[in-house]
């Protein structure tokens, strides 16, 4: 019966101390809302983040769910406590609504992979900056 509590003992401590080493991403925000935007606006936006943890925190990939949508991600490994961006760029001269995901691969101790969303609506220049919702007239 010792046996068996040292040994649990051991592989609580061992996983404990390897659960707090190795990098760790933690964004800002992850999620970005573009709002109601008119088309052929700036699609670049940013999405901050910082390394928490006590290793040097590499972006392997960023992955967007579309083609419509440019991610690009830091080449450099960032330190612990230092901060980084992945800027995304959304083609905004497609009208409608924004739904698209970037996933990042990195080598986060934890989520080695992590999913960001951008949202929102391009309005059509003819609409005169009004959503399609706000140029129908009701039914009567």
């Amino acid at each position: 019966m010792k046996k068996i509590m040292t040994l649990a003992l051991v592989f609580f401590i061992g996983y404990a101390v390897q659960a707090q080493n190795g990098a760790k991403i933690e964004f800002k925000s992850d999620v970005i809302d573009y709002g109601e935007i008119a088309k052929g606006s700036d699609g670049v936006r940013s999405f901050e983040f910082t390394n928490t943890g006590d290793a040097p925190l590499v972006i392997n990939r960023v992955y967007s769910s579309c083609g419509c949508t440019i991610p690009e991600k830091p080449e450099e490994p960032i330190g612990p406590g230092k901060t980084g961006v992945i800027k995304v760029k959304y083609d905004t001269k497609r009208v409608g609504p924004i739904r698209k995901t970037i996933t990042v691969y990195s080598n986060d101790a934890e989520n080695p992979t992590l999913p960001l969303k951008i949202k929102g609506t391009i309005l059509a220049e003819e609409n005169g900056g009004k959503s399609v919702l706000e140029k129908t007239t009701p039914r009567k």
